[in-house]
């Protein structure tokens, strides 16, 4: 698969544009066109769908309760804060002085190359007294194992133009943040000759003013995660509904993020939208909730397309888990611009940090009170007030049975990765009819058009007929009418798009009300009676349960 294809097909067709690029653009932000928005849109509206309003039973079979909010983009500075973001929420940098570029200095990896002859002297000097190596390279990578794959295609093609030494081996591959004090630092942009700076912290949230002064008093951070504001609304959401533990609150919204180095075309952006769900549950069934979502959310890329090889979730290791973590998934595809698969999707266990934090340093009581369990157990214990039994001091873990702060399971999925993933796994390319075709295989509950309306030709009554057709599924579906150029053409084009069936009106329909239904992926065709093509396309969108 290759990613300039799918790049320049995103441009063509309309589904992703540079941001303000009559400017030049702006590196990091994006900007989603017509088939975009709505394959966008598609993904939200399904996962809203499957996780909130309709979602899986429990692990237990029993309904879950789950609510939505919608918060603001800039709040009170305390919330981050509070939340460990002001203070840790942070890449190391580094830049260069000759091309000015800015690199997070855990992503550009440095090879030092010795005479492999003087290896063992140089495997021999003990922690610190590593003496400086005659050769270093720098690589921009993800990981040692990418940049050694990186190093190896230049190596040889370096050797070959005698710009190195063919008896130069690798004595070490380490990145600029691990890399002893007295190394090389090479910038890694091909044909600059200048040497990184030594690394610094730089932290990732945005930073803004609000109100007329700029000054410490005013200032304000564009959120870096929707989850922040689900937490502090925690104790809203239970003081105005009915929910009781456990039960899911779920944010769609955009989130910012200063990137020091955005790529990967979408994937690592600047400006993105995130799907969270925060579930509280109670600490002792903890578990069962973080195994029970971690499934849900495997299931449902599936569900939706994503069955190749190239999706895996993936377990993280101690040394990978958030300071709060108790564990976490993370749901990964293999996109065609890396060697490793990327997260889509982490599934995390944050057991009660967060409301922790935000209990200890407003002062607010966010603790959830199990009403059942007391009114079950208070005739034993002799009360029928919990505020006078606490009265007479119960030990700690006798009134946790009655009183905590919950435990909270997040699965939090970014929209514009999904729908990066979802245009590589549905691209393909094929012959139809001994003639090349491009075609994007969503599966339909994501294709940006349902149904494209076509009349055979532009005579005997086919176009009215088309159209009346195209207008009445119109109040359904996004749908699409088309009468210029040949059929065959007409169908290539809505392969590209992704639209999953074509509907044509010919010389037969005029005779019995009848219609042609193409299927996008193996070009086969029914017949079926006009007025059941609506329901048609209702049977073939409807969700899988």
């Amino acid at each position: 698969m290759d990613m300039e294809k799918i790049v320049a097909l995103c441009k063509r067709r309309g589904f992703i544009y540079p941001s303000s690029e009559i400017y030049g653009g702006l590196n990091g932000f994006w900007d989603y066109g017509p088939l975009g928005v709505e394959l966008k849109r598609n993904i939200k509206e399904a996962w809203w769908r499957d996780m909130v309003l309709d979602p899986p039973p429990g692990p237990d079979g029993e309904e879950l309760q789950m609510v939505g909010l919608d918060c603001a983009i800039i709040m009170n500075p305390k919330v981050w804060e509070a939340s460990g973001h002001v203070a840790g929420f942070v890449d190391w940098m580094t830049e260069c002085p000759s091309c000015k570029r800015r690199y997070r200095a855990d992503k550009v990896y440095l090879v030092a190359l010795v005479p492999e002859k003087e290896l063992p002297h140089y495997t021999a000097a003990g922690p610190g007294q590593l003496p400086t190596p005659p050769v270093v390279l720098a690589y921009q990578a993800d990981d040692p194992q990418q940049a050694r794959k990186l190093f190896e295609a230049e190596f040889a093609r370096l050797v070959k133009k005698q710009k190195l030494a063919a008896d130069l081996a690798p004595l070490a591959i380490v990145s600029v943040l691990q890399a002893p004090s007295h190394w090389s630092r090479p910038c890694p942009e091909p044909g600059c000759s200048g040497q990184l700076s030594e690394p610094r912290k730089f932290n990732l949230m945005f930073r803004t003013f609000v109100g007329a002064a700029e000054d410490a008093s005013a200032v304000a951070y564009l959120r870096p995660e929707t989850a922040q504001g689900i937490f502090v609304n925690f104790a809203n959401v239970l003081g105005t509904t009915r929910v009781k533990l456990p039960f899911g609150i779920a944010q769609i919204g955009k989130a910012f993020r200063n990137e020091i180095n955005p790529r990967y075309f979408t994937f690592r952006s600047r400006e993105f939208e995130q799907m969270e769900i925060e579930f509280f549950c109670h600490p002792q069934e903890s578990e069962k909730w973080y195994r029970f979502w971690r499934d849900v959310r495997i299931r449902w890329y599936v569900q939706l397309g994503l069955r190749s090889d190239r999706l895996r979730p993936r377990e993280q290791s101690r040394e990978e888990l958030a300071h709060y973590s108790c564990g976490t998934t993370d749901i990964e595809y293999l996109f065609p611009f890396a060697d490793e698969p990327q997260e889509l999707e982490g599934v995390a266990h944050r057991g009660d940090y967060d409301l922790r934090q935000h209990q200890q340093a407003s002062g607010k009581d966010l603790t959830y009170f199990d009403e059942e369990a007391w009114e079950r157990d208070k005739t034993q214990l002799g009360f029928t007030s919990f505020k006078e039994w606490l009265k007479t001091n119960p030990p700690p873990e006798q009134v946790g049975r009655y009183q905590f702060l919950p435990h909270v399971i997040e699965p939090s999925a970014g929209v514009d990765r999904l729908a990066l993933a979802a245009i590589c796994e549905a691209y393909a390319e094929d012959t139809v009819g001994g003639e090349p075709r491009t075609v994007l295989r969503f599966h339909p509950r994501l294709a940006p058009i349902k149904a494209a309306v076509f009349p055979l030709v532009n005579r005997d009554g086919m176009p009215e007929k088309a159209y009346a057709l195209y207008r009445e599924l119109k109040r359904q579906f996004v749908v699409f009418y088309d009468d210029k150029g040949a059929i065959g053409r007409r169908y290539r084009r809505q392969d590209e798009a992704g639209t999953p069936f074509c509907i044509t009106i010919d010389s037969q329909t005029l005779q019995d009300d009848t219609v042609t239904l193409r299927n996008r992926d193996d070009c086969t065709q029914i017949r079926l009676p006009i007025r059941g093509v609506a329901e048609e396309l209702h049977r073939r969108l409807q969700p899988p349960r």
